[in-house]
């Protein structure tokens, strides 16, 4: 199908070692065989691998033909990790938050700046795809018409701020969250529902700021339960 095209194989570096021997064939010869034929089949293909993995390692413990990966590394590109083009990040996430947004039918105003700030202040381990992750699962979490760092997972939550003055107001305001939440649990004598009345917030709303604020023991002390 891919005759007189180009032909994209995704994570080239994950391909068996059996796998690795027919791939080199078919980019030398420039033929093949259908499953069960008899008939080679000569194509026309350009064709582009991409990996996450170090393959000149690979090459190195044995896990990777040397001849396919030289085969294959004709023209070379790389692609930085997020971490290292946080410029990229609002842009990203304000198209996730468009995308999800219009497939969930919620209308969303964009993303509070305090929740900018923990996304460029994360290092996306998982990159491009652990962020539109994050705004998906933001959107299915969310219940204000903008992303709130209360949305977004544990994970992105716990990163360093990108700054002192970032990281001393975020600080000031989970703790001020806390201690809100507190008050009103104890006012409500450890009732989610009732305190979740008294905050003005959905009691799943509250269930989910008293987890992502790793907040069990806290509740546990002051409330008895």
């Amino acid at each position: 199908m891919a005759d007189r095209g180009t032909l994209f194989l995704d994570e080239v570096g994950e391909l068996p070692s059996a796998f690795q021997s027919k791939l080199l064939r078919v980019l030398q010869e420039r033929e093949f065989e259908r499953v069960g034929g008899t008939q080679p089949i000569r194509v026309d293909v350009r064709i582009l691998a991409a990996t996450n993995r170090d393959l000149e390692s690979a090459v190195s413990g044995g896990a990777f033909r040397k001849d396919l990966y030289y085969r294959l590394n004709v023209v070379s590109l790389e692609m930085p990790p997020l971490r290292d083009r946080r410029e990229d990040i609002p842009m990203l996430a304000r198209y996730f938050a468009a995308k999800h947004g219009k497939r969930v039918t919620r209308k969303l105003s964009g993303l509070s700046p305090e929740a900018l700030a923990r996304l460029e202040a994360y290092d996306w381990p998982g990159n491009v795809r652990e962020l539109e992750n994050a705004i998906e699962r933001a959107i299915v979490l969310g219940a204000t018409d903008l992303i709130i760092p209360e949305d977004l997972p544990e994970a992105v939550l716990d990163a360093p701020a990108a700054s002192e003055a970032i990281g001393g107001y975020h600080q000031t305001v989970r703790e001020e969250k806390k201690r809100a939440i507190l008050a009103a649990l104890a006012r409500a004598g450890g009732s989610y529902t009732e305190a979740a009345k008294l905050l003005g917030v959905h009691p799943n709303y509250l269930h989910r700021l008293v987890r992502n604020l790793d907040m069990k023991e806290e509740v546990q002390k002051a409330t008895g339960r």
